[in-house]
């Protein structure tokens, strides 16, 4: 005699979950893993800031202008462009470097998640500390006196340059971990991140290099800062010429790591 109570089913059914769902969950990791990282936000959080700081409030350079606001002024779009530098290049380099030698990239390559899928991950991921970074240091140079011009419709060429300029820094930061030793990576990457600190246009002027400035200009954060200055400093329109040497930048990035990333 039936009870009319349905049996359970308790088969196991395995299976891939959907692939936006598995992309959002290793997004999420990966964001974790770089929060709990103290070097990374030392990297990525604490140098900016305090970049951004000491040499708005002393005259330790010569800057443009005179006063603190006048430098917070020239500085804060510069400051913007490293933190963009060093979370998708420095920090991806050195993080996707040392996966590498340690065979989790090799791992997850044979997982259901498929390897663009992983490498959009890390893509998001390095999207939402970026937005972090800028949350912070926005508040922070306001805070400094910093008046931003542009206006509404400077948003949309600012979002161009800041995303343009990701895909710069995560194709060379890809590039650098897909082809080099861990360590050879966590060397060269925070060499080149010296090296663009100084000679890229975020902190020191690109006019006092003299003759090389006309070199140092093509170098994708000279063109992010540059662009971001256009807009946020002087109130200028759409910077295409930054833009387009940002466009190259991440075209020629992006494609070398798709074809030469070694995934072990």
């Amino acid at each position: 005699m039936s009870t009319g109570t349905r049996t359970g089913d308790f088969t196991p059914r395995p299976g891939a979950a959907p692939l936006p769902r598995m992309i959002a969950a290793q997004a999420a990791l990966e964001t974790r893993m770089l929060l709990r990282n103290g070097e990374q936000l030392l990297l990525t959080v604490v140098i900016p800031t305090l970049l951004l700081v000491l040499f708005s409030t002393v005259d330790v350079i010569d800057l443009p202008g005179s006063g603190g606001e006048a430098r917070v002024d020239f500085l804060a779009p510069g400051v913007l462009a490293l933190a963009v530098l060093s979370t998708a290049f420095t920090g991806q380099a050195i993080s996707t470097g040392f996966e590498r030698r340690y065979g989790v990239l090799k791992r997850l390559g044979v997982s259901p998640l498929p390897r663009w899928g992983l490498m959009t991950a890390k893509t998001l991921s390095v999207l939402v500390i970026e937005v972090l970074q800028l949350v912070l240091l926005t508040a922070v140079a306001l805070l400094l006196g910093w008046s931003p011009q542009g206006g509404p419709l400077g948003a949309l060429p600012v979002l161009a340059l800041l995303v343009l300029g990701t895909a710069a820094f995560s194709g060379l930061g890809l590039l650098m971990a897909g082809t080099l030793r861990a360590e050879a990576t966590l060397a060269a990457a925070n060499l080149v991140f010296l090296l663009l600190l100084v000679g890229g246009g975020v902190i020191v002027p690109l006019e006092k290099f003299g003759a090389a400035q006309s070199v140092l200009q093509f170098l994708p954060v000279s063109a992010l800062s540059d662009g971001l200055r256009e807009v946020l400093q002087h109130g200028a329109g759409t910077p295409w010429a930054d833009l387009g040497i940002l466009a190259v930048w991440a075209a020629a990035g992006l494609g070398a790591a798709a074809r030469f990333f070694r995934w072990e």
